[in-house]
């Protein structure tokens, strides 16, 4: 069996191409499928099947898109609840590819259906590889408390007894998951690589090892961060099956005027530029979510659900408004109405008002604050990092995707600067304080660690 590894970072999943004897399958691949079927089509695969290990909770699933374009049959966990066309199996159920077969395996925790698939070379009765979806993962397992409180402790149980049956396998046996580094579906950290082996796993993964289930319990539920707020509509949608959108298609440029008429009748402005220059000027009431692998994953946490949105982008244009799309089609928000044709220049040159706000580096606010000159400063990062990371004496702590629902908190009679570890969710927080007529400041350069007297983990008011 010859296996192509795609990981979408900005989602920190895998998907998996698996080929053998001119025949191929899929396994939980995310909407924008032609990566996969032009792979296929290099290696001289006919795509034959289409595996879920579960219903996804944090992107669009791309089996329909693939199904239209080959006709390739998916296959799916019975337990699933899918709307669509498509073939129910619960443990024991066998797809053959090639020369190989894969088997479904019940392993259910981080959804109720999940399964794994073990690929077997052949009649071996034990499997080379097995795929593990969002159960056993490189350094940890899938999250188990994704369907809300009423559910976690009953899947964190059956996430415990399926790794049981995973430890089971012997040594050599490959792992691959779907989820890894980078994605909210994980319990705590993950390792870098994405294939491991079960014997790998048994040496440094303590949930793989855990005592018993309590132990394992309060080891995967401890320190859990936030996820984004699009993964409520995620499940709902894969049920019922995505629309089928073929190639991801670029949206129309428009002049100032057009954009200044879209925004008049509700559209949201997502400006993906650096956080610098968004700073120094951009339109009036507008998000700065910048466009690196996490973009799409912010704009689903702050924004309404498949709002309709313009964007405005970084140069090349082109290749920005591409990934910027491609990212937001993954997670279903397919109405972005355009990106603003010149940028800021062709906007002020238009005679539009521009917006602007002071930035500075964590080591100068860390100064000026030490000197009693800041007069309010606002953490946004993670309540997990709060805790593990420690505070800045004298900071209010909200993190981003709460500030908009406690703007009311924010004083208006003085400057608020706002941080969290790197600068990019504060310049989302920034934008948003800025769009509501807040006085607000920018630590664009560095974080929480820039302060000597931070207040340690575990330590009273941490």
């Amino acid at each position: 069996m010859d296996i192509e590894v795609f990981v979408t970072p900005g989602l920190g999943d895998a998907t998996y191409l698996l080929g053998s004897d001119g025949e191929a399958v899929v396994v939980d691949p995310q909407r924008d499928a032609g990566r996969f079927l032009t792979a296929a089509e290099r290696h001289g695969w006919r795509v034959v099947a289409v595996l879920e290990t579960h219903v996804h909770n944090d992107y669009l699933s791309g089996a329909l898109e693939i199904g239209a374009r080959t006709g390739a049959p998916i296959v799916a966990p019975a337990g699933g609840g899918y709307a669509f066309v498509h073939r129910p199996v619960d443990e024991g159920g066998v797809v053959e590819v090639g020369g190989q077969r894969i088997v479904a395996r019940a392993t259910p925790g981080h959804t109720p259906e999940h399964l794994s698939w073990d690929v077997h070379d052949g009649d071996q009765p034990v499997p080379s590889a097995i795929l593990t979806g969002g159960s056993l993962l490189a350094g940890s397992v899938g999250r188990t408390d994704l369907l809300g409180p009423t559910r976690t402790a009953e899947l964190t149980a059956s996430q415990f007894r399926s790794l049981r049956r995973l430890a089971a396998l012997p040594d050599e046996v490959k792992v691959l998951p779907t989820h890894g580094s980078g994605s909210f579906c994980v319990a705590g950290p993950v390792i870098s690589e994405r294939v491991t082996t079960l014997g790998i796993e048994r040496s440094r993964n303590p949930l793989l090892t855990a005592v018993d289930e309590p132990t394992f319990a309060g080891a995967l539920l401890a320190g859990l961060g936030e996820y984004p707020r699009y993964y409520r509509h995620m499940a709902p949608l894969n049920r019922a099956g995505p629309n089928v959108i073929g190639e991801v298609s670029l949206p129309p440029a428009l002049d100032p005027s057009s954009a200044a008429a879209r925004m008049a009748t509700g559209t949201v402005v997502v400006d993906a530029r650096d956080r610098v220059r968004f700073a120094d000027a951009h339109l009036p009431g507008s998000w700065n979510i910048g466009l690196d692998e996490t973009f799409a994953a912010y704009v689903g946490w702050m924004l309404p659900f498949d709002a309709p949105l313009l964007l405005v982008l970084p140069e090349p244009v082109g290749e920005s408004a591409r990934e910027a799309v491609t990212q937001l089609s993954r997670i279903g928000f397919d109405h972005v109405v355009g990106w603003l044709d010149g940028g800021l220049d062709a906007w002020q040159a238009a005679g539009q008002p521009a917006a602007s706000y002071p930035v500075a580096t964590a080591r100068e606010v860390a100064a000026a604050h030490a000197r009693g000159e800041i007069g309010e400063l606002l953490d946004v990062r993670q309540p997990n990092e709060w805790r593990d990371e420690g505070t800045v004496p004298g900071a209010r702590q909200i993190f981003v995707a709460d500030l908009p629902g406690r703007l009311a908190e924010m004083p208006r009679d003085r400057e608020v600067t706002v941080f969290c570890k790197s600068g990019a969710r504060a310049a989302i927080a920034a934008s948003l304080l800025d769009g509501a007529g807040i006085s607000v400041r920018l630590v664009a350069t560095g974080g929480a660690d820039a302060w000597q007297g931070t207040i340690p983990p575990g330590a009273p008011g941490s």
